[in-house]
């Protein structure tokens, strides 16, 4: 079974090739470190531009075509609000016509998969701006994650709050780039508990949502791409702006005597 996997969500764009759970290629928007083998395309960060060109040199590297590719995998967010639209509007662009089924993965258990080589405390920890966070806590142990909470969108101290809550000495991985935003609020509540990671030293989000989606696909539970949505966890800036405004209209006047 081959899967492409797209990952639009998170500030690096990433797409993989996926066969029978075996990693074939990856890229992403972004250099990687001199340790990482994956290939870098340019360093532009507007997913709009770089995610056709990345998959289309991706299928290029592989030497597949898209009637090769089994099904596709997306993440759904949380994360960018337009590089959420960006990711399924490609995908519902290059399945259109076709017969690929398409599965939706949550970012944040896609952005903790990528995890190797460590076991205990996850955090998948991703910048939300607003002074916020979107998180959510999973364990590892012996490769299998096991998730403990929700996706949240929440200060960071909150999720911290949670963290401790927890247990009070076991360390914490947090991976995401919330872990540089927020990396000096971490080491000041959490001590050596915390451990910041932005992800670099591990595969791509988009790598995970592939291998995540690969029991879904073989038991053909793919999503109705018509009823696949962005996961937001809380309004759009514009709705919530417009939501304002209709309000601030309905709101009676006062009348002074």
């Amino acid at each position: 079974m081959r899967i492409l996997g797209i990952d639009t969500a998170t500030s690096t764009a990433s797409v993989a090739l996926i066969e029978d759970e075996r990693l074939v290629a990856e890229q992403t928007s972004l250099p990687q470190p001199p340790l990482s083998s994956a290939p870098i395309l340019g360093t532009k960060t507007n997913h709009a531009e770089i995610i056709l060109p990345l998959i289309e040199s991706l299928l290029k590297r592989a030497q597949w075509d898209l009637q090769h590719i089994s099904g596709i995998a997306v993440s759904i967010g949380p994360g960018s609000f337009t590089g959420l639209r960006i990711g399924l509007s490609t995908i519902k662009g290059l399945t259109y016509g076709s017969s690929i089924p398409v599965i939706g993965v949550s970012t944040l258990i896609g952005n903790a998969a990528r995890v190797t080589n460590y076991e205990g405390l996850i955090c998948s920890f991703l910048n939300a701006r607003k002074n916020e966070v979107y998180a959510a806590l999973f364990r590892r142990n012996c490769d299998v994650l096991t998730r403990i909470t929700d996706d949240l969108a929440a200060p960071a101290e909150k999720i911290v709050e949670i963290v401790r809550s927890l247990n009070s000495a076991e360390p914490c991985l947090f991976l995401g780039d919330g872990a540089t935003v927020y990396g000096d609020l971490l080491t000041r509540l959490l001590a050596d508990r915390a451990r910041p990671c932005t992800g670099e030293i591990f595969s791509s989000v988009a790598s995970a949502v592939a291998r995540l989606s690969m029991e879904r696909f073989r038991r053909n539970e793919a999503d109705s791409i018509g009823r696949l949505v962005p996961t937001y966890l809380r309004a759009p800036e514009c709705e919530s702006k417009a939501r304002s405004e209709t309000q601030l209209i309905e709101k009676p006047s006062l009348t002074l005597r």
